[in-house]
């Protein structure tokens, strides 16, 4: 039951991300994220096999990192103003944090011992924080840096966009192996999981639950 919670929620929230991305551009001017057919919660017109399903997967076994694995295809030069442009990255992210508040409100309804699919509901809502506070990092190709590039100069933001196929590597590396990165990017994830009312020790034990599950799927396969 905890790896479909944990793993149908995600697709979704993938989804919807994407959606919201997709949908602002095309209030913004550009309207061929209609002809593409992202104006849809279609999983299959935003999922890529590889970097929407396994390296989000690993990611979740290893750390619990809700990785960004999907994307829209935006024509930038369509699109009315720079501040289209911001608002197409800043809604991706608003996205998820609206999805840990609605999560949030259903773990309200959770019994003192919070058994069952509680802890797994609480790891979705989790992950959700996870993905804004790793989106709204200024690091190209993140949505944090797309939301300040439309107001950069064009030769830095070209400097920064061939940056980006390097850029996100070296951050997960640094999460992975230096404590103080990762240290203050979890204080920041638990600080907004507490606030919105999201048990980081429940959290943590649905983390732990699908751990346990993702390691026994190759054996009965």
């Amino acid at each position: 039951m905890i790896f479909f919670i944990v793993f149908a929620g995600w697709i979704i929230s993938l989804c919807i991300h994407e959606f919201s991305h997709a949908f602002v551009a095309y209030l913004g001017g550009d309207s061929s994220v209609h002809q593409k057919g992202y104006l849809t919660l279609n999983p299959i017109n935003y999922i890529h096999p590889v970097y929407s399903i396994l390296m989000p997967m690993i990611f979740l076994v290893m750390g619990g990192l809700g990785l960004p694995g999907g994307a829209v295809h935006i024509e930038h030069n369509r699109l009315r103003s720079k501040t289209w442009d911001s608002a197409v990255s800043l809604f991706g992210p608003l996205s998820n944090l609206f999805l840990a508040v609605i999560l949030a409100a259903i773990l309200k309804f959770a019994p003192t011992d919070a058994k069952g699919i509680w802890p797994s509901v609480a790891f979705l809502g989790a992950l959700q924080v996870s993905a804004v506070v790793l989106n709204f990092l200024p690091v190209p190709p993140l949505d944090g840096y797309g939301i300040l590039s439309p107001y950069m100069k064009p030769k830095l933001r070209y400097k920064l966009d061939q940056m980006g196929q390097w850029s996100i590597w070296i951050l997960f590396l640094a999460l992975g192996f230096l404590p103080q990165v990762n240290e203050f990017f979890w204080r920041a994830v638990w600080f907004i999981c507490e606030r919105l009312g999201v048990s980081p020790q429940l959290a943590w034990e649905g983390y732990e639950q699908f751990r346990s599950v993702m390691q026994l799927l190759p054996r009965q396969f």
